[in-house]
């Protein structure tokens, strides 16, 4: 192993660096930043991954690169926090989204508060497995779990990400989550300090602002990191939002020394890496610019700068760098203590050890049969006043909102799943319509054509809150006068835009093992034990689940 003390100042910035690249195999472009800018790691996104068995050819490929330039190994990093925020979705046992974790695993109220004993068993086991296989794919560290207390409908990014609205619950999945994933030896990532959970606005597009004061951020948003910071989380990912509670300047976290050292470091005691989300972000990259930022950062507290997309703005940021220390802004003793603590980490998560475990391992049944067991347990029915379940066995309208790129975290989802596909597999009598979801309003006289030749009617909504042509659509089915079931398939703060609506199922995501899972609720096939982590209006709080149906 490299010690610190025979490191260029360049070598050293370069460790400080986590980059993006086009493509699913090592470009020269890429090659050169290892080998000659000796960055610290890379990021996977969907446009790296073809399959499980490249994947892990990738990862071997680059840490190969990095043995033969003399440089140290690499973080291998990827967004795979299960549910609808994914990049590798085929050959793996894609483990369900954090609110559907929640959703299966919390008990009812206890006076004032979801019951949660024992309830993080399924955030581990997930983490665990997940984390077991990106191991085995050289994967090492992952960004997850989200850490951010989702107690406002109208955020744009969070959503179903979020464990939910509760932060004592969201504080206990959270550190059972960090545990599963370092127990496999993967670096968890809490995210996205302090708290991006109450906001409108999407960072990935503008620069969103907080408002609360500290001591309502300290009894709610701070409440999960700080437990995890007390568990040993490994790194903690700064959000690009504007806390005025903690910062005088319109700076966001990332950019704020008072947040990263002063909150962070000093007041919550926190000894490990620290780093940044994208910097490549409207939040920051409009606002401040993505090079500047990175020194920026870094005077603020970060250890890690995460650039995911262009080459210019990544060596451009090196190089920045570089000259602050040489201008005297940042000092090297600055560099050195980030640089100790990343190869601290590197030591600790095994990346100097020889590569153990292969694709093999990866998507294996019992694995996948883990992630069946607790998607099933998520399906949450909200209401069903009509008693329109299980579905008769006639002839059934399924009309689906496909999923869409509706934040910065989405990437483009592949194939088209429905629940329709889902329920004709099980042997009832389908009309099967996938609606794109820029097109609902559209395709709305075709649905309600389509929907005279049935008995039944299954909607599921994607977003609804967001794109109100779901409601109205809705709306028109339901004033056919035929059973219409609406199946929230990602935010179940749909049910607050449709409160007439009698049937109401909460999915929490739309991949093809949700909808199965759905599928077999619907008609029946499984008791629908989930309960919702996060509150629909005044007569569905959190913990809640319907007890007059099944």
């Amino acid at each position: 192993m490299k010690k610190i003390q025979d490191m260029t100042l360049r070598e050293k910035i370069g460790q400080m660096l986590l980059c993006g690249f086009e493509g699913t195999e090592a470009t020269e472009q890429l090659k050169a930043l290892i080998a000659e800018h000796h960055i610290g790691g890379v990021i996977y996104f969907a446009r790296n991954v073809e399959q499980t068995g490249q994947v892990a050819e990738l990862s071997e490929q680059l840490q190969q690169i990095a043995e033969q330039s003399d440089t140290l190994p690499l973080w291998v990093s990827i967004d795979q926090e299960g549910g609808m925020v994914a990049r590798i979705t085929e050959g793996v046992a894609l483990m369900p989204g954090q609110m559907a974790l929640a959703a299966g695993a919390i008990g009812p109220k206890e006076g004032t508060k979801v019951g949660i004993k024992d309830a993080g068993d399924a955030a581990y086991e997930a983490a665990f497995i997940s984390g077991k296989e990106l191991r085995a794919l050289g994967i090492n560290l992952n960004f997850a779990p989200v850490l951010d207390v989702n107690n406002n409908p109208d955020n744009p990014v969070i959503g179903v990400r979020s464990f939910g609205e509760s932060a004592e619950l969201v504080a206990e999945f959270g550190q059972r989550s960090v545990q599963g994933f370092q127990d496999a030896n993967v670096v968890a990532t809490a995210k996205h300090f302090p708290g991006h959970g109450d906001t409108s606005v999407d960072s990935h597009l503008d620069l969103p602002t907080i408002k609360h004061g500290q001591e309502r951020i300290r009894s709610l948003e701070l409440v999960p990191f700080i437990q995890a910071i007390k568990g040993g989380v490994d790194a903690i990912m700064s959000s690009h939002i504007y806390f005025p509670a903690f910062e005088s300047e319109k700076l966001p976290a990332t950019l704020s020394k008072s947040v990263l050292t002063g909150l962070l470091r000093e007041e919550l005691g926190y000894e490990g890496v620290v780093m940044t989300d994208c910097m490549e972000m409207n939040a920051i990259a409009e606002h401040y610019g993505t090079v500047a930022a990175s020194v920026m950062a870094i005077e603020a507290g970060a250890d890690l700068v995460l650039i995911s997309h262009r080459l210019d703005r990544q060596i451009g940021a090196i190089d920045a760098i570089e000259q602050a220390v040489k201008e005297g802004r940042l000092s090297e003793a600055r560099i050195d203590a980030s640089v100790q603590r990343l190869l601290a980490l590197k030591e600790r998560r095994g990346l100097f050890a020889p590569q153990t475990g292969s694709a093999a391992e990866v998507g294996t049944a019992e694995h996948c049969a883990v992630a069946q067991r607790l998607s099933e347990a998520s399906i949450t029915l909200v209401k069903d006043e009509q008693g329109l379940l299980p579905l008769k066995r006639a002839r059934t309208l399924a009309v689906t909102v496909a999923a869409a790129v509706s934040s910065g975290v989405d990437e483009a989802y592949a194939g088209p799943a429905s629940l329709g596909a889902a329920l004709a597999e099980r042997g009832l009598d389908v009309l099967d319509r996938v609606l794109p979801l820029a097109e609902v309003g559209g395709l709305t006289g075709s649905v309600l054509a389509a929907a005279e030749e049935a008995e039944q009617i299954v909607i599921g909504t994607y977003n609804a809150r967001f794109h109100p042509a779901q409601v109205e659509l809705v709306r028109a089915l339901q004033a056919l006068g035929k059973p219409v079931i609406v199946v929230a398939l990602r935010v179940p703060y749909d049910l607050l835009e449709l409160p007439e609506v009698s049937t109401f199922i909460a999915a929490y995501e739309s991949r093809p093992l949700a909808l199965q899972s759905t599928a077999k609720a619907l008609l029946g096939e499984l008791e629908m034990k989930g309960r919702l982590p996060v509150t629909l209006g005044a007569g569905y709080p959190a913990g809640w689940k319907w007890e007059g149906g099944l």
